[in-house]
Protein backbone atom coordinates (compact mmCIF):
# COMPACT_ATOMS: atom_id res chain seq x y z
CA UNK A 1 0.00 0.00 0.00
CA UNK A 2 1.55 3.11 -0.72
CA UNK A 3 2.20 5.85 1.44
CA UNK A 4 -1.02 8.99 1.42
CA UNK A 5 1.16 11.86 3.09
CA UNK A 6 3.80 12.31 0.20
CA UNK A 7 4.34 15.81 -1.45
CA UNK A 8 3.91 15.86 -5.13
CA UNK A 9 6.62 16.36 -7.78
CA UNK A 10 6.03 19.08 -10.10
CA UNK A 11 7.19 19.53 -13.71
CA UNK A 12 7.59 23.02 -14.21
CA UNK A 13 8.07 24.13 -17.74
CA UNK A 14 10.43 26.97 -18.82
CA UNK A 15 9.92 29.46 -21.63
CA UNK A 16 12.51 28.72 -24.65
CA UNK A 17 14.26 32.37 -24.47
CA UNK A 18 14.40 35.58 -23.23
CA UNK A 19 10.64 36.43 -24.04
CA UNK A 20 7.77 37.60 -21.53
CA UNK A 21 7.09 34.31 -19.49
CA UNK A 22 3.23 34.93 -19.83
CA UNK A 23 3.50 34.60 -23.77
CA UNK A 24 4.19 31.02 -23.31
CA UNK A 25 3.00 29.48 -20.00
CA UNK A 26 0.23 28.71 -18.24
CA UNK A 27 -1.61 30.53 -15.28
CA UNK A 28 -1.15 27.56 -12.96
CA UNK A 29 2.78 27.89 -13.44
CA UNK A 30 2.86 31.04 -11.30
CA UNK A 31 -0.07 29.52 -8.70
CA UNK A 32 2.19 26.44 -8.08
CA UNK A 33 5.47 28.46 -7.76
CA UNK A 34 4.24 30.67 -6.11
CA UNK A 35 3.26 28.11 -2.98
CA UNK A 36 6.57 25.79 -3.36
CA UNK A 37 9.76 26.14 -2.03
CA UNK A 38 11.81 23.47 -3.01
CA UNK A 39 12.89 23.11 -6.36
CA UNK A 40 15.30 20.64 -8.74
CA UNK A 41 17.28 23.07 -11.24
CA UNK A 42 19.82 22.64 -13.79
CA UNK A 43 21.39 26.07 -12.87
CA UNK A 44 20.77 27.85 -10.04
CA UNK A 45 21.32 30.97 -11.34
CA UNK A 46 19.05 31.33 -14.03
CA UNK A 47 16.34 29.08 -12.12
CA UNK A 48 16.36 31.94 -8.81
CA UNK A 49 16.28 34.33 -12.73
CA UNK A 50 13.02 32.90 -13.87
CA UNK A 51 11.16 32.22 -10.38
CA UNK A 52 12.14 36.06 -9.95
CA UNK A 53 10.63 37.01 -13.58
CA UNK A 54 7.33 35.09 -13.05
CA UNK A 55 6.35 35.39 -9.14
CA UNK A 56 8.72 38.60 -8.33
CA UNK A 57 6.70 38.65 -5.32
CA UNK A 58 8.19 35.36 -4.34
CA UNK A 59 10.87 35.91 -1.28
CA UNK A 60 14.36 34.50 -2.88
CA UNK A 61 15.36 33.71 0.60
CA UNK A 62 12.65 31.19 1.26
CA UNK A 63 13.80 29.05 -1.90
CA UNK A 64 15.97 25.94 -1.35
CA UNK A 65 17.11 24.92 -4.55
CA UNK A 66 19.30 21.50 -5.85
CA UNK A 67 21.50 21.25 -8.89
CA UNK A 68 20.82 18.39 -11.19
CA UNK A 69 22.74 18.32 -14.05
CA UNK A 70 25.31 15.99 -15.78
CA UNK A 71 27.55 15.99 -12.77
CA UNK A 72 25.05 14.21 -10.31
CA UNK A 73 26.12 11.61 -8.99
CA UNK A 74 23.32 8.60 -8.63
CA UNK A 75 23.74 8.45 -5.04
CA UNK A 76 22.71 11.57 -4.84
CA UNK A 77 19.32 11.49 -6.28
CA UNK A 78 17.41 9.75 -3.30
CA UNK A 79 18.05 13.01 -1.24
CA UNK A 80 16.73 15.13 -3.77
CA UNK A 81 13.16 13.49 -3.27
CA UNK A 82 13.37 14.18 0.25
CA UNK A 83 10.62 16.97 0.63
CA UNK A 84 8.57 14.85 -1.05
CA UNK A 85 9.59 11.91 1.31
CA UNK A 86 8.31 14.52 4.43
CA UNK A 87 5.02 15.75 2.56
CA UNK A 88 6.35 19.29 0.90
CA UNK A 89 5.31 19.29 -2.76
CA UNK A 90 8.99 20.02 -5.04
CA UNK A 91 8.98 21.61 -8.54
CA UNK A 92 11.46 20.44 -11.06
CA UNK A 93 12.49 22.32 -13.80
CA UNK A 94 14.95 22.43 -17.02
CA UNK A 95 17.07 25.05 -18.17
CA UNK A 96 14.81 25.18 -21.33
CA UNK A 97 11.60 24.15 -21.94
CA UNK A 98 9.63 20.99 -20.60
CA UNK A 99 11.46 18.89 -17.97
CA UNK A 100 11.78 15.36 -18.24
CA UNK A 101 12.08 16.00 -22.05
CA UNK A 102 15.95 15.80 -23.74
CA UNK A 103 16.69 16.79 -20.00
CA UNK A 104 18.62 14.91 -17.03
CA UNK A 105 15.30 15.61 -14.46
CA UNK A 106 13.55 11.89 -16.44
CA UNK A 107 16.22 10.38 -14.20
CA UNK A 108 14.63 11.69 -10.84
CA UNK A 109 10.77 11.45 -12.40
CA UNK A 110 11.50 7.71 -12.77
CA UNK A 111 12.67 6.95 -8.86
CA UNK A 112 9.58 9.31 -8.17
CA UNK A 113 7.37 6.59 -9.55
CA UNK A 114 9.24 4.11 -7.64
CA UNK A 115 8.45 5.75 -4.33
CA UNK A 116 4.87 6.24 -4.98
CA UNK A 117 5.57 9.78 -5.30
CA UNK A 118 2.38 11.08 -7.96
CA UNK A 119 3.94 13.47 -10.87
CA UNK A 120 2.06 16.50 -12.32
CA UNK A 121 2.95 17.65 -15.34
CA UNK A 122 2.21 21.79 -16.27
CA UNK A 123 1.53 22.70 -19.31
CA UNK A 124 4.44 24.77 -20.93
CA UNK A 125 6.48 24.63 -24.39
CA UNK A 126 8.40 21.85 -26.25
CA UNK A 127 10.46 23.12 -29.25
CA UNK A 128 10.21 18.83 -30.04
CA UNK A 129 6.56 19.17 -30.43
CA UNK A 130 6.62 22.89 -31.42
CA UNK A 131 8.56 22.01 -34.05
CA UNK A 132 6.52 19.38 -35.50
CA UNK A 133 3.19 20.60 -35.11
CA UNK A 134 4.88 23.31 -38.03
CA UNK A 135 7.11 21.26 -40.01
CA UNK A 136 4.24 19.85 -42.41
CA UNK A 137 5.70 16.32 -41.54
CA UNK A 138 4.16 13.23 -39.86
CA UNK A 139 2.59 13.92 -36.27
CA UNK A 140 1.15 10.41 -36.08
CA UNK A 141 4.61 8.50 -36.11
CA UNK A 142 7.71 10.31 -35.21
CA UNK A 143 11.07 9.82 -32.99
CA UNK A 144 13.20 12.04 -31.53
CA UNK A 145 16.73 10.81 -31.32
CA UNK A 146 18.75 13.84 -29.45
CA UNK A 147 22.10 14.75 -30.65
CA UNK A 148 23.87 13.12 -33.77
CA UNK A 149 27.76 11.47 -33.79
CA UNK A 150 30.10 14.22 -33.91
CA UNK A 151 32.20 11.97 -35.76
CA UNK A 152 31.80 12.77 -39.41
CA UNK A 153 31.30 8.74 -40.79
CA UNK A 154 29.66 7.57 -37.78
CA UNK A 155 27.61 10.63 -38.50
CA UNK A 156 27.28 10.20 -42.20
CA UNK A 157 25.58 6.44 -41.46
CA UNK A 158 23.39 7.56 -38.83
CA UNK A 159 22.16 9.96 -41.32
CA UNK A 160 21.01 7.82 -43.75
CA UNK A 161 20.45 5.28 -41.16
CA UNK A 162 17.47 7.87 -40.32
CA UNK A 163 16.53 8.77 -43.92
CA UNK A 164 16.11 5.45 -44.84
CA UNK A 165 13.80 4.35 -41.78
CA UNK A 166 11.84 7.14 -41.94
CA UNK A 167 10.73 5.96 -45.61
CA UNK A 168 10.06 2.36 -44.01
CA UNK A 169 8.01 3.72 -41.48
CA UNK A 170 6.69 6.90 -43.03
CA UNK A 171 8.33 8.48 -39.70
CA UNK A 172 9.54 11.50 -38.92
CA UNK A 173 12.91 11.90 -37.51
CA UNK A 174 14.05 14.35 -35.23
CA UNK A 175 17.44 15.67 -33.96
CA UNK A 176 19.21 18.66 -31.79
CA UNK A 177 22.57 20.23 -31.85
CA UNK A 178 24.69 22.23 -29.94
CA UNK A 179 24.01 25.71 -31.32
CA UNK A 180 27.50 26.35 -32.37
CA UNK A 181 27.49 23.87 -34.51
CA UNK A 182 24.05 24.57 -36.60
CA UNK A 183 25.62 25.13 -39.86
CA UNK A 184 28.25 22.36 -39.89
CA UNK A 185 24.99 20.00 -39.00
CA UNK A 186 23.22 22.10 -42.07
CA UNK A 187 25.89 20.97 -44.48
CA UNK A 188 26.62 17.49 -43.11
CA UNK A 189 22.46 16.85 -43.65
CA UNK A 190 22.57 18.75 -47.40
CA UNK A 191 25.44 16.32 -48.13
CA UNK A 192 24.72 12.93 -46.94
CA UNK A 193 20.34 13.27 -47.77
CA UNK A 194 18.94 12.40 -51.13
CA UNK A 195 17.94 15.67 -53.12
CA UNK A 196 14.46 15.11 -52.41
CA UNK A 197 13.95 14.63 -49.06
CA UNK A 198 11.99 16.55 -46.25
CA UNK A 199 14.19 18.87 -44.14
CA UNK A 200 12.67 21.06 -41.61
CA UNK A 201 14.67 23.73 -39.83
CA UNK A 202 13.31 25.12 -36.42
CA UNK A 203 15.09 27.87 -34.62
CA UNK A 204 14.46 30.84 -31.79
CA UNK A 205 11.03 28.86 -31.16
CA UNK A 206 8.41 31.63 -29.60
CA UNK A 207 10.58 33.84 -29.92
CA UNK A 208 10.61 37.08 -32.11
CA UNK A 209 13.41 35.72 -34.44
CA UNK A 210 11.74 32.61 -34.58
CA UNK A 211 12.57 30.29 -37.97
CA UNK A 212 10.69 27.47 -39.09
CA UNK A 213 10.89 26.23 -42.21
CA UNK A 214 10.68 23.08 -44.56
CA UNK A 215 11.66 22.31 -47.99
CA UNK A 216 13.60 19.53 -49.95
CA UNK A 217 17.92 19.11 -49.23
CA UNK A 218 18.00 20.34 -52.83
CA UNK A 219 16.17 23.37 -52.15
CA UNK A 220 18.00 23.88 -48.68
CA UNK A 221 21.36 23.74 -50.79
CA UNK A 222 20.66 26.77 -52.77
CA UNK A 223 19.19 28.54 -49.25
CA UNK A 224 21.08 30.99 -46.81
CA UNK A 225 19.81 31.34 -43.13
CA UNK A 226 21.48 32.29 -40.40
CA UNK A 227 21.56 29.92 -37.59
CA UNK A 228 24.51 30.04 -35.78
CA UNK A 229 23.99 30.15 -31.67
CA UNK A 230 20.13 29.47 -32.28
CA UNK A 231 18.77 26.97 -30.74
CA UNK A 232 16.95 24.61 -33.13
CA UNK A 233 15.43 21.78 -34.34
CA UNK A 234 15.64 19.31 -37.07
CA UNK A 235 13.35 17.00 -38.68
CA UNK A 236 14.05 15.14 -41.47
CA UNK A 237 11.19 12.87 -43.38
CA UNK A 238 11.72 10.67 -46.49
CA UNK A 239 8.45 10.51 -49.10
Amino acid sequence: MEPTNLGKLYMIPVPLGENDPAQVLAPTIKATIARIDDFIVENEKTARKFIKRIHPEKVQSSLRLISLNKHTQPEELLSMLQPCLNGHDLGIMSESGCPGVADPGAILVKMAHQKGIQVVPLVGPSSILLALMASGMNGQSFAFNGYLPIDKSEKKAALKFYERLSAEKNQSQIFIETPYRNHKLLDDLTQTLQPNTLLCIAADITLETELIKTQRVQDWKKSKIDIDKRPAIFIIHKD
